[in-house]
This record gives C-alpha cells, structure tokens and sequence, in this order.
C-alpha cells in the first residue's frame, strides 16, 4: 500500500492547517526539551479510499515527537497525524503499514506509537449513536471500537487508550461568510454578549511577549479554578516566540488579551496555519464576568483569522454534547454559542512495539490518570 516511505528534514514537512503537523510545532517541542522526525510517503488514492473516481499518487507526510516517560524507555506520539485520512473500511489497515513503516526510524527504546488520530469518529457517522435531540451519545465500549478498527488488519494491534490527550470533540466555524454571515449564524444570546461587552468598555488588542506575565497570571488562575494540568512559563514563550519561516509549515501566534481600563479579563493565544485560524489557549479572571470579555476576545479572534485568509476557526475542545455532568460542559456552552459544526474525532489509539513493557506502562498511566506528552 505505502512506497516510499523516507525520513525527510523537518524543514520539509507540508504545509498543513493542523497546528501540531507543523515544522513550527516540532521546533516549540525541541526548545522544550523533544526531539522529532518527519517521514513522507506515497500511497495510491485506490488504496485508501472506499470509492476514488480518479485513483492518483498521493505524496504524504507525517510528524512524530519522541518523548521519554523515563530513563529507559521513549514513546513516539503523533499529534493530530497522520492528516491524510483513508475511508472507514481502510483506516486500520493503512494505519498498520505506517506503523511497520515507522518503527524502523524510532529509538530502540520506543515501546509504542501514540496516534491522536484528527479523523472523524467512525461512530459520528451513523444515526444509532444520536440520541432524538439530534445529539451524539458518543462511541461504543473501547472493546467494540477495538473490534472494528482492527478488522482486515494482519496483527489487530491496536488498542484504544483509556483517555485522550488532545481534544476529541471541537468545533469548527466557517469563515468563507463575511463577518455579518458569521455572526448571524451565531446564537442570539452571543451576539447580545458580544455587543454588551463594547457597550461595557472591553477591548482587544493583540499583545507582544513583555505581556505574557499578564497571560500567564490569568491562565494560572484559570487552571486553578478548573482543575487542569499546568504548562510551565517557558512553555508559552516558546509557543509565542518559536518561528519556523524557513519551513513549508510555518505558523503565526498571536496573543490577544481582552481588558478594561487596562484591567486584564480574558487572553488567548490564536495560531494561524494554512487556511485555519486556532483558539489553541484561554484563559480568564474569575471576575468581572458580567464584563462578557471572553465574548469580545474570541470576536477579535475570529476577525483576524478572516482578515489574515483563514477560511475555517477551530475552537479546539468542547464536551461531546450538551451533558451539564460532562468537565468540558461550560466550553461547550460557550463555544457552540458561536454557531459552527461540532466535529467529532477518533482520539488517541496506541501500536504497541514493545507489548510486555506497553502493558506495564498502560497500568502506570491507569494509576496515574496518564502521562502529559502533548
């Protein structure tokens, strides 16, 4: 199925609108300490596709961080990859024989490969998995999943994690409507808070890096108030600051922060790669929230990515759907509000190398409540 399956420069690596696809991304992870590599391949359209009216060569690419869990041993994490995405009744195989193609290229010490897959949920595409609101009930037992991936593959060997790590549920708003469409496509209620939040004196300015104490003080009270694991400061100067100009897949940053009277509310950090605009990070004060300046923000955030050529916005994680029992309920609230389409993903499955140490790791990660590899 795969030919030419080759290590490639980082440098080289497509221009692509997943952010974590990107030669930028592997350049932030090196200054924090991992190491990557890129690989292409070729595949014919026959192959991967459940119907191709014109079968073609298709060149490909793939991204891989090499992250240590300990002294002994590495894991190869693949973060939203591969993008090329088969038809159903070939996903499983075509992900094997990348597999077998890859492993030959990891560190001796990898005990497995890491997919957070970007693909639509196989699930998300059949009506039994909706309840009668129209709402997804979400995918079956991991057991079932399993099953189902697997079959027509040669070693059924992949497994489905106990957890994601990058979100599987997110939004996505089409920016190819001009800002009226956009906003008349949202909800009443965030179109009210968006004009509230002018009315109350917030604005949005798109900030530098002598203003990342700024974010970083809102963020930490956000990670307080929601529960949520803790990027270092480093961490964030390296996303705002690394470039990657010299590459096929750059990637712009910007930081924008929502204040009044100089009064810091909201802050995000908007990523633009290819023809997608991405609300990666927010943060938000735990007052003023009458204010509406986390409205006002993502307003701003959808204006720039239209203005800089985006044609779609990612809001980047919501609940599955609108459960109040779910953690990520409140985003979900909040972003759906924007209008847009709720997209559902296949999330993280693993290819063990190594089974005998992947199985001590996955009853490690179970204890634990899992490794941070993003």
């Amino acid at each position: 199925m795969l030919k030419d399956f080759r290590h490639k420069d980082i440098e080289e690596v497509f221009k692509t609108s997943i952010v974590q696809q990107t030669a930028y991304w592997s350049k932030v992870k090196k200054e924090l300490g991992a190491r990557s590599i890129a690989c292409n391949f070729k595949v014919r359209s026959s192959d991967i596709y459940d119907c191709s009216q014109k079968d073609r060569n298709i060149i490909a690419d793939i991204l891989v961080i090499i992250k240590q869990i300990n002294y002994k041993y590495s894991i190869a994490y693949v973060p939203y990859g591969p993008e090329i995405e088969p038809g159903t009744r070939n996903q499983g195989v075509f992900l094997e024989e990348l597999s077998e193609c890859l492993r030959r290229f990891l560190p001796k010490d990898c005990i497995m490969i890491r997919y957070d897959l970007s693909w639509e949920s196989l699930w998300a595409k059949e009506a039994d998995f909706y309840d009668c609101n129209g709402f997804w009930t979400g995918p079956p037992d991991n057991v079932f999943q399993e099953y189902r991936f697997n079959f027509n593959t040669v070693n059924w060997n992949f497994k489905k994690t106990i957890s994601n790590i990058l979100p599987s549920n997110t939004i996505f708003l089409d920016l190819t409507k001009d800002l009226a469409g956009i906003k008349g496509s949202m909800k009443p209620k965030t179109r009210y808070n968006i004009e509230l939040s002018a009315r109350k004196g917030v604005s949005v300015k798109i900030a530098g890096i002598d203003n990342l104490e700024t974010w970083y003080k809102l963020y930490k009270e956000t990670a307080s108030r929601n529960r949520f694991f803790l990027h270092g400061m480093d961490y964030f100067k390296a996303v705002l600051t690394i470039r990657a100009n010299n590459t096929q897949s750059p990637a712009e940053v910007l930081l924008l922060i929502a204040d009044v009277n100089n009064m810091p509310l909201s802050a995000m950090f908007l990523v633009i790669t290819g023809n997608r605009g991405t609300y990666l990070y927010g943060a938000s004060a735990s007052h003023h929230k009458n204010l509406m300046a986390s409205y006002a923000l993502q307003w701003k955030a959808i204006e720039t990515a239209k203005e800089k050529g985006c044609t779609e916005y990612d809001m980047f994680g919501v609940a599955p759907n609108p459960d109040p029992s779910h953690p990520l309920f409140g985003l979900y609230r909040f972003k759906a509000g924007f209008g847009g389409k709720i997209y559902h993903t296949m999330g993280c499955w693993d290819y063990p190398i190594q089974p005998e140490i992947y199985k001590y790791f996955t009853a490690v990660e179970l204890k634990s409540q899992g490794f941070h590899l993003n």
